[in-house]
């Protein structure tokens, strides 16, 4: 039970960026013109000629945040119930993804009522991603062990790592803003944009995609250098394809001027850049029981005391 949990959440939460990509490309984002309601004394959307279909795309969105707040709460009761031995900071970080969806409600009625002004149409985006990558965190720790946090390999890998991070939330943010400064509105009416030449927005994009680049071919070295644990291997090869496939699509979009599909893809590719960051971040790290001949230099420097707040 618990894996479908956690599963379903991660899911979920990569599922409702896409539905937020539907809904900015088909021009639905103001369907439903007011909020929590459709329309003002009407909470469903009614096909009418004049709308077609831009209310049950935009309602469609609404309604996936009541499954991912199910999930959302299920996490909760699951984690403090049954897997209690896992610890108290594994309980505490099950908090993040029902806090992160009520917040995103929240904004997400702000961003009907200002008629998607961009600047909380990002925020909206942002939190996310980032719920995502806090969900593969959860799930990762679910299978790992019961011991203390502690790094898995080198540090000197972590210290490439955490930069790694940084400027790929970097990489998200310039994206959001390459978003609003094309095509793409999120609605057909006359929509605020963000004030910026759109080719400057990309080239700055695209000079955070190749920092992330680097930093991660710098990480590949001094994992596969230290012959550091088969699983944060992985984890960043993953990384990597995913990376390049983005790049390439990418490209694919800015040369065509932005069609739909391709920036549907590209919205698919971000949904999941920020939980693979996270999968790698996750595998650097273990939970489970150190060995007591392991050389620290391979992994096995501990993170934290050994108290219940570690775990």
């Amino acid at each position: 039970m618990a894996a479908v949990v956690f599963w379903g959440n991660l899911l979920s939460q990569i599922g409702i960026i896409l539905s937020g990509a539907a809904v900015r490309l088909t021009a639905s984002g103001l369907g439903c013109s007011t909020w929590p309601n459709c329309k003002p004394g009407q909470f469903t959307p009614e096909l009418t000629m004049a709308s077609g279909i831009h209310p049950f795309v935009e309602f469609g969105n609404r309604m996936l945040t009541g499954v991912l707040s199910v999930f959302a709460i299920a996490l909760l009761l699951v984690t403090w119930r049954w897997l209690r031995h896992k610890g108290l900071g594994f309980r505490r970080l099950a908090w993040v993804p029902l806090i992160g969806t009520a917040l995103q409600a929240m904004i997400g009625a702000f961003v009907v009522w200002l008629d998607l002004h961009p600047g909380l149409v990002s925020p909206h985006f942002l939190i996310s991603p980032l719920l995502g990558a806090v969900s593969m965190v959860l799930l990762v720790r679910l299978y790992d062990g019961d011991g203390r946090m502690r790094l898995a390999v080198p540090a000197r890998a972590m210290g490439v790592f955490v930069p790694l991070a940084v400027v790929g939330f970097v990489v998200l943010v310039l994206g959001t803003i390459v978003t609003g400064t094309g095509p793409h509105s999120g609605d057909s009416g006359d929509v605020t944009r963000i004030a910026l030449n759109p080719m400057i927005a990309a080239r700055m994009h695209a000079l955070a995609v190749y920092a992330f680049c680097a930093l991660l071919a710098v990480l590949l070295l001094v994992l596969h250098r230290a012959r550091a644990r088969r699983e944060a291997v992985v984890a960043a090869w993953w990384l990597v394809v995913l990376t390049l496939a983005q790049g390439v699509i990418g490209y694919i979009q800015y040369y065509l001027g932005l069609p739909e599909l391709v920036v549907f893809l590209h919205m698919i590719g971000a949904a999941l850049f920020a939980a693979s960051i996270a999968w790698v971040g996750a595998r650097l790290v273990t939970w489970q029981e150190a060995d007591t001949g392991a050389d620290p230099d391979h992994g096995d420097a501990p993170l934290a005391h050994d108290s219940t707040e570690a775990r």
